[in-house]
């Protein structure tokens, strides 16, 4: 099994061609999650235009929607390790239903107030980080769900990669229809129902039962809860291929991701316009479309090498920007950044579920959530500093150097770049890894 799974990666397709890619991927339960994901994925894209609007409407300025989107983000970050240790103790699945579920009452209330009249930022926070929470809860069984319910993990990644992709390209722009012909409460509303047809996905999926020990209990109580933390810690630091990418990839949020989001948006704005930023946002989104559909045709080898290069392609983003090209160049940079940091997403997902053993593979995904976002906050924070003592262009500038610094230090580590694929052996194996002798000595 360990043998043909690999000779399957290095021809470059999983052996029967692509009608048993397609059946490795697709199927009753997976099309359910794939569904759930993509819808779920448009409502989150609708927020920030819901909360903007709205909060506007109501006399509150730009500081209270950052506020806002803020009290979620913190409750996220802050607690999905948490969420990771209840997703290894209990059902995954009940967990994404009852926090599907969370937000649906949250949200349903938020529209609610927005319909009512009666907003109160207090109030509006206080869901934010509710939401957050629920979050927090949900996302860390998404990791062991995928290789639970198809066989060819990558290429479920490279669907689910798409269908999210094209679902963020849908969302600030359904959200806006909703708030010119109805109202923000009516966007909010909306959001709430896509939760509800997440839940109703997950509730009618039928996930294969994990093997037999599989399972991480050690028991219950608050030491129990303490112990099963420090193991995920342990198995985290025990795999330098893993935490060897979150450590560089802080330095890519602090340095690359954190400042371009915010300045490019301003430098476009004040530049060309608002359009024009739409139509270069646009393009980063089309981008992530491409970059998902290469994942699910292209199969290599060594799947976080291939993913490092292609990450280069991000420095195309924020370099264009801050070399003050025209907005066709722009929009250029933005496909080839978006297609380059997709691609690389589904190669990081798609190993980090293959290599990791089952019973700690949720603890491990929401170390890895919560060390890929921790530092965002702080690059976007220094990017105002930044931007005021060098110049908003030279800072853009510099993220694009230190993008191609940052792939070059992956493609140095020489666990990350000689890890060697594996695939799951069946779907309904729980994720269990055909792994061959070289892939195992590439964990340590």
């Amino acid at each position: 099994m360990a043998g043909t799974s690999s000779q399957a990666g290095r021809e470059g397709a999983p052996a029967g061609g692509q009608r048993a890619a397609a059946r490795a991927v697709w199927s009753r339960d997976f099309a359910l999650f794939f569904a759930a994901r993509a819808v779920a994925r448009l409502g989150d894209t609708m927020l920030p235009v819901a909360l903007a609007a709205g909060l506007l409407q109501h006399g509150y300025g730009a500081g209270a929607v950052g506020l806002a989107m803020a009290a979620t983000a913190a409750a996220f970050a802050g607690l999905v390790v948490f969420g990771g240790v209840l997703a290894d103790r209990f059902s995954t699945r009940k967990l994404m239903i009852g926090a599907d579920l969370v937000r649906l009452g949250t949200q349903a209330l938020a529209a609610a107030l927005f319909f009512s009249g009666h907003v109160v930022l207090w109030q509006i926070c206080a869901i934010g980080f509710a939401n957050g929470v629920a979050g927090a809860v949900f996302q860390p069984g998404v990791a062991s769900t995928v290789p639970r319910l198809a066989s060819d993990v990558q290429g479920a990644n490279g669907a689910i990669r798409v269908a999210e992709s094209a679902a963020q390209l849908a969302g600030p722009a359904v959200a806006g229809l909703l708030v010119g012909f109805a109202s923000p409460g009516g966007v909010f509303a909306a959001h709430a129902t896509t939760y509800a047809i997440s839940a109703l996905c997950l509730l009618l999926l039928r996930l294969p039962p994990l093997p037999p020990g599989s399972r991480a209990v050690s028991g219950r109580g608050s030491r129990a809860f303490r112990a099963d933390l420090v193991q995920g810690w342990r198995e985290f630091l025990a795999r330098r291929w893993l935490w060897s990418v979150i450590a560089v990839w802080c330095v890519y949020m602090i340095a690359v991701w954190g400042p371009t989001v915010p300045l490019v948006a301003t430098e476009v704005v004040q530049e060309h316009g608002p359009r024009a930023y739409g139509l270069v946002n646009s393009a980063l989104g089309a981008g992530t479309v491409v970059g998902g559909l290469l994942a699910l045709r292209l199969r290599p080898l060594r799947m976080l090498r291939a993913g490092a290069i292609a990450l280069v392609g991000f420095a195309a983003f924020p370099a264009s920007v801050g070399a003050g090209l025209g907005v066709p160049a722009m929009a250029a940079g933005a496909a080839v950044a978006g297609a380059g940091m997709s691609f690389w997403g589904v190669m990081w997902a798609t190993s980090v579920q293959t290599q990791v053993p089952p019973d700690v593979l949720n603890r491990i995904h929401a170390y890895d959530v919560a060390g890929s976002l921790a530092m965002m906050p702080v690059g976007q924070a220094l990017a105002g500093p930044a931007a005021a003592a060098l110049g908003a262009d030279h800072v853009l500038l510099a993220a694009g150097a230190t993008s191609f610094a940052v792939c070059a230090a992956l493609l140095l580590i020489p666990a990350v770049r000689g890890l060697v694929r594996v695939e799951a052996t069946a779907a309904g194996s729980a994720g269990t890894p055909a792994v061959t002798e070289q892939s195992r000595t590439q964990k340590c």
